[in-house]
């Protein structure tokens, strides 16, 4: 396609290539939330059931809905563009 950096064609390789990435982003990030006992953050530097776990988790649940909101609104972007 002709244009700048992101033509007409160019805008749907690159959402797909952010929906791909985000994706992946989204399901490990959910892999590493700790469930009743814990989760695979325990491995990252957050701990189970002694004290300090807390900031991790809590950095852990931001990161994931940020994560989840690009990749929703790069859907709906896809979604109206093809």
């Amino acid at each position: 396609m002709s244009g700048g950096w992101i033509g007409g064609g160019d805008l749907i390789y690159f959402l797909v290539a952010l929906f791909a990435i985000f994706g992946v982003a989204v399901v490990v990030l959910i892999f590493l939330h700790s469930g009743k006992d814990a989760g695979l953050s325990t491995m990252f530097g957050g701990s189970g059931s002694i004290g300090g776990g807390g900031v991790v988790q809590k950095n852990l649940d931001r990161l994931t809905i940020a994560c989840s909101v690009v990749f929703v609104a790069v859907s709906i972007a896809l979604a109206y563009i093809v």
